[in-house]
């Protein structure tokens, strides 16, 4: 082989990316204090001048989304007019929902209603009325907004790859805007960009496990909580993810993805049943109705003239935005791998859909029963976020076994999420392939977890400060991204729509030059069609 071949299997995004994510550790490990600090800063300015952009933009990509649905575009496929979904529906549901929530879901089921009800962004802290707005909010961090952010970038990547025949390259898929300019030093920005949020994203996520995982040892087995064992958690889980990863996304990640939903299902249904059952079904139905009926407010509501509420976005909603949108690329071209051959229309109701309303059930039976209980037990209001929830297992029936089986899922949920993302990672520097170098995934998975510990000695003793400041300060510039993408693949898709003819009463005679032609018989057809559109428009 050629000097010149094997350079060739290195790319330009692996070499510029590795150097920035070295740089960060370097700088993470030697100046922990100034690293916290700086990023804190970076935070802090973020939310104060930019918390409109990222609230019209999050809200703009629901909008989008609720559009595909209803749209003519829908009908198109993710993939050939005659491929198949390569994993049945539940593991596919199963994978995404793992991938995209995972730790999130545990580490916050309690604790984030119970610091809404304590210190709620509008209401008198306590109250009945508090109690119903933590729910609230609770649901609209998880819900539709998050989704959204996940599947524009997973349903721009996937269109670009398996029906444009695109490797799988986020910067591939804004060639209907770029052009040839994808292919030069412009993809590699993209692309770097994309593997940096990545990098922090799923960083942020693999800190809150160890906390969370650190913090039920401790209540549990008076193991100390502090960053040592956190390392230590971090070191081994590394250690598990890496196997999974070396196995191969139709082994490990599948078989994981599968484990965490019946865990997770035997915990939700164990808590539902022994907490205050008709108290969850209630506030259930009165805290989604409450939050479709004050979701156009909140997708907008930056609160200028209100210090609690802006003080609080700071802390929760921007924090939130900034996490998914970091987690966009990672999670995005994780989900458009595992959704070829699902319809548009049937990708993005999937999508908005089906977690939402998992997170909705969620967060419904363990934010009432953790508020419930914490109200009389008041002094698990006085605890950290990452020991409250097996401080309410304690006071509840089978609370051991409870608290095992939360620190078994979030170990998983770690797993998954780390495994997902060295796949991803070293998809995105291998010249976007399905079947990254095993090595390359391999370096990915420490960075990662290089980075997630980095963070949590930058914050000191709350470590979860300076994993919410990265994950606001990764996102904004990967949120212009995002914005490419979404124009990118609407120029693209309504392209293709004109073409055939899509609409309430489609043209038939091109629906079936779709079916009947070849892949490359029918791309040159509609780029033909393109052209033609060009020439009459100078026309006009």
């Amino acid at each position: 082989m050629s000097k010149s071949s094997k350079k060739r299997k290195i790319s330009n995004v692996f070499i510029y990316a590795s150097i920035v994510v070295g740089i960060l550790v370097i700088l993470g490990a030697v100046f922990p204090n100034q690293f916290g600090q700086i990023s804190g800063n970076l935070s802090s300015w973020i939310t104060n001048y930019f918390g409109w952009y990222y609230m019209i933009l999050t809200a703009l990509l629901v909008f989008f989304c609720i559009f595909l649905i209803f749209s003519p575009i829908g009908t198109l496929k993710l993939g050939k007019p005659k491929d198949e979904p390569e994993f049945n529906t539940v593991s596919w549901l199963a994978m995404l929902f793992s991938a995209g929530m995972g730790i999130g879901l545990v580490f916050y089921g309690a604790s984030e209603p119970i610091s809404h009800y304590i210190a709620p962004p509008t209401e008198d802290p306590e109250t009945n009325a508090a109690m119903l707005e933590s729910i609230r909010s609770t649901f609209l961090h998880y819900g539709f907004h998050a989704w959204a952010i996940y599947g524009v970038v997973a349903l721009a990547l996937a269109y670009s790859q398996f029906r444009k025949g695109e490797v799988g390259l986020l910067s591939k898929a804004l060639r209907p805007l770029f052009h040839d300019r994808v292919d030069g030093a412009f993809g590699t920005v993209v692309d770097v960009l994309a593997v940096f949020a990545t990098v922090v994203g799923v960083a942020v996520s693999l800190g809150v496990g160890a906390l969370q995982i650190n913090g039920g040892l401790n209540y549990l087995f008076g193991v100390p909580n502090n960053s040592i064992v956190q390392g230590i958690i971090i070191a081994i889980v590394t250690v598990l993810f890496l196997i999974s990863s070396w196995s191969g996304i139709n082994k490990g990640l599948q078989y994981l993805s599968n484990a965490n939903m019946v865990l997770a299902g035997i915990i939700f249904l164990t808590i539902l049943v022994v907490g205050p059952t008709i108290l969850i079904l209630n506030m259930t139905t009165s805290g989604t109705g409450s939050y479709l009926q004050n979701l156009l407010f909140n997708s907008l509501d930056v609160a200028p003239l209100n210090a609690q509420k802006s003080e609080w976005m700071a802390d929760w909603t921007l924090y939130y935005w900034g996490w998914w949108m970091s987690w966009s690329p990672f999670v995005g071209i994780f989900i458009a791998r595992v959704s070829r051959g699902r319809s548009i229309r049937e990708f993005v109701l999937a999508v908005m859909l089906v977690p939402t309303i998992i997170s909705i059930l969620w967060f419904s039976v363990f934010g009432v029963t953790s508020i419930s209980i914490a109200q009389s037990a008041p002094h698990i209001f006085d605890m950290g976020p990452e020991t409250q929830l097996f401080a309410v297992f304690n006071e509840m029936p089978l609370g051991t076994i409870l608290s095992i089986v939360a620190i078994l899922l979030v170990t998983i949920f770690f797993i998954t999420s780390a495994d997902s993302a060295t796949f991803v990672l070293g998809m995105q520097t291998s010249f976007g392939s399905l079947t990254p170098d095993r090595k390359i995934k391999v370096v990915w998975g420490a960075s990662l977890s290089a980075i997630g510990y980095i963070l949590l000695l930058a914050g000191g003793e709350n470590g979860l400060d300076a994993l919410q400041s990265a994950a606001i300060t990764a996102a904004l510039p990967f949120s212009i991204v995002v914005i490419l993408l979404v124009i990118s693949f609407f120029k693209s898709a309504n392209d293709e729509r004109k073409f055939l003819g899509l609409s309430i009463t489609p043209d038939k005679k091109r629906m079936q030059t779709y079916l009947e032609n070849s892949a490359e018989e029918y791309e040159k057809k509609l780029e033909t069609y393109r052209e033609k559109k060009k020439d009459d428009t100078k026309g006009i």
